[in-house]
C-alpha cells in the first residue's frame, strides 16, 4: 500500500478524475475510532452467509453475568433460541469484557436474520444478515466489478513516460489505480524488503481472467459475464503494454504518491520516502509470475468467449510464454538480494500451471513440478512454511493463503500418483497448521494468527513469535496495515482445498474460513464492515490520506496497536490523518481476494 503524507493531500485531491470528484469532496476529517463501550454487543457478519454453512455471532459483555440467552429473529418471528455459550477468557484487546458465542448454523432457510442476546438485565440485537445460496458471490459480485471498473486508470498521461535512468519511453496506459488515494500502478511493491511483495495488479488481472473463464456459468446466471470479461481483458491489455521487448514486466508506474514535484515514470522505489531505484524489472515475486498466469488465462478466456481486448488472445499467450522464458533465465537477477525465495516459488508455480493449461506443453508441467517441489521443501514438520534458507517463517499481510492455493492449482494438472500424494499431504498440512496456530490461544473471533520474527535492524532475527496482526517492526522499515486481503486469501485456500482434498480436509476448516470473511464483513470488535456500501457501518471517509471510497471496495482494516512493535493490542483509525491509509484506504488486493473467495465458496 502506498504511503500517504499530508503534504501530498492537496495534490492528490486536485488530480482526482471528475467522475469521482463528488464522492471525494467530503472535508478532511480527523478520525479516531474507539472500541465500542456498550455494556452488551452482538457482532455478526453484516453482509451475507451461506444457507448451508457456519453461521455464528459473537456477544461481548462488560457486566459480571456469566449466563444469558439468545434468540435468532426473522423479522419479529423467533426462529430458534437457547443459552449463550461462554467462551474462554480473553484480554488481548482490552480487559473487562466477557465473550459468548451464538451458533445458528442449523438454520438453513434463506432469509434475513438478526441475533438478539439478553444478559445481566441488558439486551442487544445484531445487525441483519442475509442467508442464501451462493450468498457472498450473489451479494457482492456486481459491486465488486463496479469497483474495478471505477478504479481504472483512464488518463492518457501514461502513454509516453520515461523509464528510470534511461532515455527510453514506454506506453503504459491503462490498468487500475492501486488504491483510493494512489493513482500509481503496481504489479507489486516492497520488493526491496524481499519477503513482503504483494501481488497487486497482476493478481487482480489473474483473478478476473480465471474466474470469468473457469466460473463463467456463475457470472452468466448473475448477468455479469460480459462485465467480468471486459475487466479481465482490460487487465490483460495493460500487462501486454508493460511487457518490455526484452521479456520482463515493468513493476511500477510511480510518482511518489502524487507528489507534483516527482516525475511519473517506470521505476522501482523503496521506503517511506519513496526513493526511486532501478528495481523496476519484475521478478516472479514482484508480480511477474502472476502477470504470466493472468495472460495465459486471458488467452483461454479470449478463446472461450470469442472476445478480446485491444490485443488478441494469441498475443496474450505469446506474451506469457516470452515472459516465462525470460524469467526462467534472469529471475534472480531481478530480485533485490539476488536470491529466490518462497514468493518466487508459488508465483512461478502459478505461471507454469496456467501456461500448461493454455498450451498443454509438457515443458510447463516439468517447470511446475520443479517449483512445487521447491515450495514443498520449504514446508516445516508442523505444516507452515519458511521464506528462505535461513528458516525465517513465512508470513504475509496480503496473500498468506497463496502457497497452499498454488498447490491446489498444481494438483489439477499433476498426473503422477506419487507427486499427487505428496502434494495433497502438503496442502492438508498447510491448512491444518493455519487452524492449529489460530486455535492455540483464546480467540473469540477466530481471527487467523501467524508466526513471525521481528526485524529491529532491517533483518529478521530472534525468536519466532506468534500473534494476531502483522508485526510493525519488520524488514520494510515502515509498512504495516490492516489485513483484509490476507484473511480472504486464507478463506480462499480453505475453499479450494475442500475441492482438492475432499474428506481429507482438516477438522474445522469451514468455520475457520467463514471466520476470516466474517471479520472483514462486520463480525469484529468494532462492528465495522470493511466492504464499503454493505453492512450497517462502514469505515469513515478520510480523503486527506485514504482518497476515494467506492462501493465494492474494501478498506485495509484492523491492526495491532499503533505503538506495538509486535502488533499486539488492537486499533482501527487512531490517526493521525496522514497515517489513516493504514486502516481506512481501499486497496485493490482486498477486493481481488474477496471476489476470488466468493467464487470459490460458490463453487
Amino acid at each position: 500500500m502506498a504511503m500517504k503524507h499530508i503534504l501530498m493531500a492537496a495534490a492528490l485531491m486536485a488530480g482526482l478524475p471528475l467522475a469521482v470528484a463528488a464522492e471525494a469532496a467530503a472535508p478532511v476529517t480527523t478520525v479516531s475510532v474507539q472500541l465500542p463501550t456498550e455494556p452488551l454487543l452482538v457482532q455478526i457478519n453484516q453482509v451475507a452467509l451461506e444457507r448451508v454453512g457456519p453461521k455464528k455471532a459473537v456477544v461481548e459483555s462488560t457486566g459480571p453475568a456469566q449466563a444469558g440467552r439468545y434468540r435468532v429473529l426473522a423479522g419479529a418471528k423467533v426462529v430458534t433460541q437457547g443459552e449463550l455459550k461462554a467462551l474462554p477468557d480473553f484480554s488481548a484487546w482490552g480487559a473487562g469484557r466477557r465473550y459468548f458465542e451464538v451458533d445458528f448454523s442449523a438454520i438453513e432457510k434463506a432469509g434475513v436474520y438478526r441475533v438478539e442476546a439478553t444478559l445481566g438485565g441488558k439486551r442487544a440485537v445484531s445487525a441483519p444478515v442475509r442467508v442464501r445460496d451462493q450468498a457472498l458471490f450473489t451479494t457482492i459480485a456486481d459491486r465488486t466489478l463496479d469497483y474495478f471498473h471505477r478504479s481504472r486508470h483512464t488518463g492518457k498521461g501514461d502513454s509516453h513516460i520515461r523509464i528510470f535512468e534511461t532515455d527510453r519511453f514506454a506506453d503504459v496506459h491503462g490498468g487500475w489505480k492501486d488504491a483510493g488515494g494512489d493513482t500509481g500502478k503496481y504489479l507489486s511493491h516492497l520488493g526491496y524488503a524481499n519477503f513482503f511483495n504483494p501481488q497487486q495488479t497482476s493478481m487482480a488481472a489473474w483473478v478476473l481472467a480465471y474466474t470469468a473463464h473457469a466460473s463463467s456459468d456463475l457470472y452468466r446466471r448473475a448477468g455479469l459475464l460480459k462485465r467480468a470479461e471486459d475487466e479481465a481483458l482490460w487487465g490483460a491489455d495493460y500487462l501486454h503494454r508493460i511487457l518490455d521487448a526484452e521479456g520482463y514486466f515493468y513493476t511500477t508506474v510511480f510518482d511518489r504518491w502524487g507528489d507534483e514535484k516527482a516525475e511519473r515514470m517506470v521505476v522501482g522505489y523503496e521506503g517511506e520516502e519513496g526513493k526511486y531505484t532501478q528495481l523496476y524489472r519484475s521478478a516472479y515475486r514482484a508480480g511477474g509470475g502472476m502477470a504470466i498466469a493472468a495472460l495465459a488465462r486471458a488467452s483461454l478466456l479470449a478463446k472461450q468467449s470469442g472476445r478480446q481486448g485491444e490485443f488478441s488472445g494469441a498475443t496474450y499467450l505469446a506474451d506469457a510464454v516470452k515472459a516465462f522464458d525470460h524469467l526462467q533465465q534472469f529471475n534472480a537477477r531481478y530480485t533485490a538480494n539476488g536470491v529466490e525465495n518462497i514468493i518466487d516459488d508459488y508465483t512461478a508455480l502459478m505461471a507454469a500451471v496456467e501456461l500448461f493449461h493454455a498450451t498443454r506443453e509438457l515443458r510447463f508441467l516439468d517447470a511446475a513440478r520443479l517449483r512445487a517441489e521447491s515450495l514443498m521443501r520449504r514446508q516445516t514438520a508442523a505444516g507452515g512454511f519458511v521464506s528462505d534458507g535461513d528458516a525465517r517463517p513465512y508470513y504475509h499481510a496480503v496473500e498468506a493463503g497463496l502457497p497452499a492455493l498454488s498447490l491446489t492449482h498444481y494438483l489439477a494438472i499433476e498426473t503422477q500418483q506419487a507427486r499427487r500424494d505428496r502434494t495433497t499431504n502438503a496442502i492438508a498440512a498447510a491448512l491444518k497448521n493455519e487452524i492449529t496456530i489460530t486455535q492455540r490461544v483464546s480467540n473469540p473471533y477466530g481471527y487467523a494468527r501467524q508466526a513471525f520474527q521481528l526485524a529491529p535492524n532491517g533483518k529478521a532475527e530472534g525468536p519466532v513469535l506468534e500473534g494476531f496482526f502483522m508485526p510493525h517492526k519488520n524488514e520494510t522499515g515502515y509498512w504495516w496495515q490492516g489485513e483484509s486481503a490476507r484473511l480472504a486469501s486464507l478463506a480462499t485456500a480453505m475453499a479450494a482445498g475442500r475441492r482438492a482434498l475432499g474428506a481429507a480436509m482438516p477438522e474445522g476448516w469451514a468455520g475457520y474460513a467463514q471466520s476470516q470473511l466474517d471479520w472483514t464483513l462486520g463480525r469484529n470488535p468494532y462492528g465495522i464492515s470493511m466492504l464499503y456500501g454493505f453492512g450497517k457501518r462502514n469505515p469513515p471517509a478520510v480523503p486527506s490520506s485514504a482518497g476515494d471510497m467506492f462501493a465494492g471496495g474494501i478498506s485495509n482494516g484492523i491492526t495491532g496497536a499503533a505503538d506495538s512493535d509486535t502488533g499486539e493490542g488492537i486499533a482501527f483509525g487512531p490517526g493521525p490523518d496522514d497515517a489513516q491509509w493504514r486502516w481506512v484506504e481501499q486497496w485493490i488486493p482486498h477486493s481481488t481476494w474477496m471476489l476470488l473467495a466468493a467464487v470459490e465458496t460458490a463453487r
